[in-house]
């Protein structure tokens, strides 16, 4: 095999010496056989396959080729070792289109599957930032929220989860402003951007902890999601936040039996130092709606309840009002990626009692017990205002720990596409 493979699709079926083959190769050339069903998968699949013969470079060639079946080839060829080599094919507009995205993703990759030594809280704040700030120039400024200076701010629940890392944990508040003067908000983002998940005090045993980088893969994907739509010309302000902390254990960490008081009057009981995330979020969702934007969008890995739902194949998403999740379902299909809806209504709020605050931040069971994703879903209802529309998606997809058929280890940014999506349609 040479360096570069052309790659072409057929819906015809392979030689019969290959059997049943959806793979087969000539000299420089392969081809991808499609069968009925799911293609878009099939094209992912195939892409593992061509990958794990250890072929770095393609060249994709024929009419069959299209802007939805190029970009599942790319996301089953990319690893977290490299970037996806591909030439494209087809018009200036879809192959401009596809750099725009695998840049996006591949940068939300990097972040994902960086070490949790080379990525601290602030340091992926300060990236973030750079990153979007080269995109959008002057329209785009930032500040960012470290240590100490969140209690001054009244962040508390960040302050609260990191303050046990000798790394302080940050907020990073960014506005992307394409418009003239103050013009409103139209979408708030916020991200879960914890640099490694230790589980805390409620420790994670440790193959439960090995891929806890990831944790801060909804920061990654909200970041990436920003950047796509900067790249594809947004003209609405968009105003984003991430949730940046180390959670680890030391005589300064958080406890079990702690009450978080946030800035809004709600107490939060701590009976699981591993239900991190939605203390974090708790106070960017405030953030974003303090800003007036109309829809509020958050993104996290944040319940393995979510998993055990709807697989990682899908991500899971909620929201109390029916339009908002038919429209995430209406996006996420435009651009082929898997969205589910899980229940949500008023009495999830109330799943976490506690005797000595206002709630839990979770239910003091393994797995936060029966319906933990929408019981954490409710949690973070709780620091959403009534008259906003808000998303709030738990990134089952979002990172995968063993290479599979359609995704190497790693970052997988599925739902940056989603999540784009929204921001060029609100």
């Amino acid at each position: 095999m040479t360096d570069l493979m052309v790659l072409t699709l057929t819906k015809k079926a392979p030689a019969a010496h290959w059997g049943n083959a959806d793979v087969t190769f000539e000299n420089n050339q392969a081809v991808i056989h499609l069968k009925e069903g799911d293609q878009l998968r099939q094209i992912q699949q195939a892409a593992r396959k061509l990958r794990s013969q250890g072929l770095m470079k393609l060249s994709l060639e024929g009419e069959r080729w299209d802007l939805d079946s190029q970009w599942s080839l790319a996301q089953g060829f990319a690893t977290a070792k490299s970037m996806p080599e591909i030439i494209w094919t087809g018009d200036e507009a879809t192959q401009i289109a596809l750099t725009h995205r695998l840049s996006s993703a591949s940068f939300a990759r990097y972040l994902v599957n960086e070490t949790p030594e080379n990525l601290a809280p602030v340091k992926l704040a300060i990236l973030a930032a750079h990153w979007l700030s080269e995109l959008g120039g002057d329209k785009v400024s930032y500040r960012i929220i470290e240590g100490d200076q969140l209690l001054e701010e009244n962040w508390q629940g960040i302050h609260a989860v990191g303050r046990g890392s000798a790394r302080p944990p940050a907020m990073l508040e960014l506005d992307y402003n394409p418009l003239e003067g103050d013009a409103s908000v139209s979408v708030a983002l916020v991200g879960k951007g914890i640099t490694f998940d230790s589980g805390g005090y409620s420790i994670k045993p440790s193959e439960g902890m090995l891929g806890m980088k990831c944790d801060m893969g909804g920061a990654a994907t909200v970041t990436a999601a920003l950047g796509l739509a900067i790249k594809q010309g947004l003209n609405k302000r968009i105003k984003l936040f991430l949730c940046c902390a180390e959670n680890l254990i030391s005589g300064n960490a958080y406890k079990l039996g702690d009450i978080i008081t946030y800035k809004n009057g709600v107490t939060v009981e701590v009976v699981n130092t591993d239900a991190e995330g939605r203390l974090v979020l708790a106070d960017g969702l405030q953030a974003a709606c303090e800003t007036g934007a109309k829809l509020v969008i958050d993104a996290a890995t944040l319940t393995g309840a979510a998993v055990m739902a709807v697989g990682t194949n899908y991500n899971a998403i909620f929201s109390p009002k029916s339009e908002v999740l038919l429209k995430a379902q209406t996006k996420a299909a435009e651009v082929g990626e898997r969205v589910w809806p899980l229940p949500l209504e008023s009495w999830h709020r109330d799943m976490c009692p506690s005797a000595y605050a206002d709630t839990a931040n979770s239910r003091a069971m393994k797995g936060g017990g029966a319906g933990g994703a929408s019981n954490a879903a409710g949690f973070l209802w709780r620091f959403v205002s009534p008259e906003v529309n808000w998303l709030h998606m738990d990134l089952a997809s979002a990172f995968a720990d063993q290479p599979n058929s359609l995704w190497a280890a790693g970052g997988t940014t599925h739902g940056m596409l989603t999540i784009t999506a929204l921001l060029q349609d609100s």
